[in-house]
């Protein structure tokens, strides 16, 4: 029995690898930036969640948020209605765009995806990367590109802040084969944007811990009562293991 479980447990894990080594495959050909954790610091949550309705609410939708859960992050229902609410006017309503799919198929070549869950899909390091990789493109219908999402249909929304760059290529030889490969290496800045490169990778770092929050704003409670709940339940664990001891200890 102890054999076979330990063969099914072989199987299963093969499988997991084959299924999981193609899109890692697709999307690893360009390294990903370890992104900071900035989930439970409530300024960079109040300026990333700033950041994506500003920039982010122009096109894709957050369908499953609402506006007022943004109480959570220390953000007051009134500062919400002044700052935040652009495409609605009730605080209660949920985070959808006025563009229609079709139009947005029609004009960008796909409709944008809702972001409500986008991090737990793509991964905080891949949005991280993702938002610092635009450079510019003019064989694009948009003249931009990504380095980690290669012929993009979304341009670069925040260009203003991180400026127009040029990408930086090297030619290299694969081992194996000998084949030459010209491969994106960096990128070079064109022109500055209003914000400094250290300035502008804190600003995406905010936006992606908002995104991530917004995944699942429950997520912190979640810990920190799974934490309560285990405390206690290895304290009943001591309590029956003691009346176990306590009910036997005169019975032999």
């Amino acid at each position: 029995m102890k054999k076979l479980l330990s063969t099914l447990a072989l199987i299963g894990a093969t499988a997991c690898a084959l299924l999981v080594a193609p899109a890692q495959a697709a999307e690893g050909e360009f390294p990903l930036d370890r992104a900071p954790d900035n989930t439970e610091n409530l300024v960079s949550l109040q300026h990333g969640a700033q950041l994506f309705v500003n920039y982010c609410l122009n096109c894709h939708s957050a369908s499953l948020m609402r506006y007022n859960r943004l109480t959570d992050l220390g953000i007051s229902q009134k500062e919400i209605e002044q700052n935040l609410l652009f495409t609605t006017d009730k605080v209660g309503s949920t985070m959808t765009i006025a563009m229609r799919p079709d139009d947005a198929k029609s004009w960008l070549g796909a409709a944008p995806p809702d972001l409500s869950v986008e991090e737990r899909a793509r991964g905080r390091d891949w949005l991280y990367t993702y938002l610092r990789s635009f450079y510019r493109d003019d064989t694009r219908p948009t003249g931009w590109n990504n380095a980690v999402f290669a012929n993009v249909g979304m341009p670069h929304v925040l260009w203003q802040l991180q400026g127009q760059r040029a990408p930086v290529y090297e030619d290299a030889v694969n081992e194996e084969t000998g084949e030459k490969t010209h491969q994106l290496v960096g990128f070079k800045q064109l022109t500055p944007g209003t914000l400094s490169p250290v300035d502008y990778d804190a600003a995406v770092a905010d936006l992606v811990a908002y995104m991530t929050w917004m995944s699942e704003p429950a997520q912190q409670t979640r810990k920190r009562v799974g934490v309560w709940v285990l405390v206690f339940l290895g304290f009943l664990t001591f309590l029956a293991w003691r009346l176990n001891a306590a009910y036997w200890k005169d019975i032999k």
